[in-house]
């Protein structure tokens, strides 16, 4: 009686348990559990996996975006531009980047696109070419080297390996014209790979959208 009582009192302990640890040599178990694991790998785990590892790529590139631009200059003070002027953005790049207005539409823009520093580049460069005092001109071309041209900036530029040794050499005697060619490589990246994006963005049609219905207002 007492063996049939310790017998009883095992069943349910065995069958709450997984079917390996209670018949361990029963054939096909371990290998149900292999091809089940695997189906999850296959259909559910991978998509899941990359959805996660998409998201954490973009919240990190965000983050090392916002962490290296929190001392970006603030836009250029310009009133707001008209119907007219925002128009003739569409007509030619140059015409954008001609007034203050049109270089904040577009440097807003190039934000999201995580490509700030070249549109703040250009205009570091246009502002030593204002300069005329010597001095002034080797303390400005040094932060520009530093903030965009230096491979150990966060706000680097993008520029072929010639120009950097060119920049490199002419650092010892800087001149206001040092970053000529590195300017226009920029202006030329900006025209051909942002400029056209942003004609067809949201942000631009609906400015235009905005001022249209402004002016039908007036």
């Amino acid at each position: 009686m007492g063996s049939e009582w310790m017998e009883m009192r095992k069943r349910p302990v065995c069958a709450a348990q997984e079917p390996t640890a209670c018949a361990p040599g029963q054939p096909g178990v371990e290998n149900q559990g292999s091809n089940a694991c695997c189906f999850c790998w296959c259909c559910c785990c991978s998509c899941s996996c990359l959805t996660v590892r998409n998201q954490e790529e973009q919240r990190l590139r965000r983050t090392s975006y916002e962490a290296r631009t929190e001392d970006l200059p603030t836009c250029e003070e310009s009133p707001g531009p008209t119907l007219e002027e925002a128009s003739a953005w569409a007509q030619s790049f140059d015409k954008l980047m001609l007034t203050p207005a049109g270089r904040n539409a577009f440097r807003e823009f190039l934000r999201t696109e995580f490509s700030e520093e070249n549109m703040l580049f250009w205009m570091a460069c246009e502002e030593l070419k204002k300069e005329a005092n010597k001095a002034t001109i080797e303390e400005k071309a040094r932060i520009i080297y530093e903030d965009y041209i230096s491979i150990l900036s966060p706000k680097e530029v993008s520029l072929d390996s010639r120009v950097r040794e060119t920049i490199n050499r002419s650092m010892a005697e800087p001149s206001r014209n040092i970053f000529d060619d590195a300017q226009l490589q920029i202006y030329t990246l900006m025209h051909r790979d942002s400029y056209p994006r942003f004609m067809n963005s949201a942000l631009y049609k609906d400015l235009l959208r905005s001022l249209s219905e402004k002016a039908v207002e007036a």
